[in-house]
């Protein structure tokens, strides 16, 4: 049996709300072992004279605890 937990970050990028996720995934990675899903719980954007300036997304990252 497994036991699982479930972290909330927020990642931000420039690009794309693809590259945010991507970003958000690997600097989670670095301190959390086991990754095994993540869900995108909110998008957002910034929008600075009239036009998206940065891509944000809410995640829920779910990790199996070690034994």
């Amino acid at each position: 049996m497994s036991i699982a937990k479930i972290s909330e970050i927020s990642a931000t990028s420039t690009e794309s709300f693809d590259d945010a996720i991507r970003q958000g995934i690997t600097r989670a990675n670095k301190t959390l072992r086991n990754i095994k899903r993540v869900w995108i719980k909110e998008q957002h954007v910034r929008v600075e004279d009239g036009r998206v300036s940065e891509y944000q997304v809410n995640m829920a990252i779910t990790f199996v605890l070690d034994d």
